[in-house]
Order: C-alpha cells, then sequence, then structure tokens
C-alpha cells in the first residue's frame, strides 16, 4: 500500500516529488508513484496523439484517442492523490487503541484497506486503458512520434502490473475477492500490448520490417 503524501502531488515541482519519494519519509509510497507515472504515460499518449491529428485524414479518430489520453491523465493524476488519502485513514484505523476492544480495531483496518484497494483497482483499469492508447498511436499515428507512443504504452503496462500488486497487497486477507482478479487481468492486457510493441522486427521478403 502507498503511504500519506502531504499536498495534492500535481502541485509539486517534479525535483520534490522525487526527493519525496527518495528520503526516508514513507510518503509518498508505490500508489502515488504508479499514479502520476501513468499520467505521464497519457500525457505521452496525448502529444503523440496531437501530432497524428496534424496530418490525418481521419482526424475523428485521432481527436479521440486525444480525448481519451487527457481524460485518462486527468484520471490517473486525482488516483495517486486518492491512494495517499486512502493510506491515511488506515493509518487512523492502526493507531485505535488495542483494548479493551481488539476486534474493533481489526474490523477497522480491515475495512481501511478494503476501501484502499478501490484505489490501485481503478489505476489497473486506467493503465491498461492508456496502454491501449498508446499502443493504437504506435501503430497507426505519426511515425516520428512512434517511439514516444511505445513508451506511453509500455510505461503504462509497468504502471498496471504495479497497481494488481497493490490489489492484492491490500486484500491478503481476502484472497477471492474479485478485485484482485480483475486488476490482473487489465495488468495482463497491459503488459501483452507492451510485449507486442517490443516484439523483434519480422523482415519482410523485400527487406523491409513489419
Amino acid at each position: 500500500m502507498a503511504e500519506q503524501a502531504t499536498g495534492a502531488v500535481r502541485s509539486w515541482t517534479v525535483g520534490d516529488f522525487i526527493d519525496a519519494v527518495a528520503d526516508e519519509s514513507p510518503t509518498p509510497g508505490g500508489g502515488a508513484v504508479a499514479g502520476t507515472v501513468t499520467a505521464l504515460a497519457a500525457a505521452l499518449a496525448a502529444m503523440a496523439g496531437r501530432y497524428a491529428l496534424r496530418q490525418a485524414a481521419d482526424s475523428a479518430k485521432f481527436a479521440g484517442l486525444v480525448a481519451r489520453a487527457e481524460a485518462l491523465r486527468a484520471q490517473a493524476i486525482t488516483l495517486a492523490d486518492e491512494d495517499a488519502a486512502a493510506y491515511g485513514r488506515y493509518v487512523e484505523a492502526s493507531r485505535l487503541p488495542k483494548e479493551p476492544d481488539p476486534q474493533a480495531r481489526r474490523e477497522a483496518i480491515r475495512a481501511a484497506l478494503d476501501a484502499a484497494a478501490d484505489v490501485p483497482a481503478a489505476l489497473a483499469t486506467v493503465a491498461a486503458q492508456v496502454a491501449e492508447v498508446g499502443a493504437e498511436l504506435a501503430a497507426s499515428g505519426n511515425p516520428r512520434l512512434r517511439s514516444d507512443a511505445c513508451t506511453a504504452a509500455l510505461l503504462a503496462a509497468a504502471t498496471a502490473g504495479s497497481a494488481a500488486l497493490l490489489v492484492r497487497e491490500n486484500l491478503r486477507a481476502r484472497p477471492d475477492d474479485p478485485r484482485s482478479a480483475t486488476a490482473e487481468r487489465r495488468a495482463a492486457r497491459a503488459a501483452s500490448l507492451a510485449a507486442d510493441l517490443v516484439a523483434p522486427s519480422h523482415h519482410l521478403p523485400d527487406g523491409t520490417t513489419s
């Protein structure tokens, strides 16, 4: 689970955010980092989409991809902040006194972890969708921005996997919770798209590559 951060992630400078991740404080943690990286991946996809839009015969397609990337970017950075808030609720529950009612404390911690799983579960879905947009732009967008679109998809695939891991960690006491399986499917889909992008090129009879 990611830890409680101070202030909205989007309000930090890049340098301050990196320093905060690296220092001895447990905040910000994995969820905030995964959400921020997903937002950056979506931003890369939006940029690649805008360049494709300049030269596109099918402008509606690329306009739609840009709009989708921008919406995903907003969702991802919001989830980065929500992850920190969810951790804060877990901290509050863990600080409840063990006596005279230890069962009440255990139930509060379990409820906080259960609620916290919703954030990375949502992030897994967002990241998988960013991977889809990046892969589509790598295949049909402006060739000069293909590496940027591929980078977007690869980063999103990584964060989808991270989010699925966070879901499992939060639901260790509930291994049959369907959110874990759903997040795993999202991550697997994103990983498959990423693998296709980095697969060795196939040489065609005329010497070109596919």
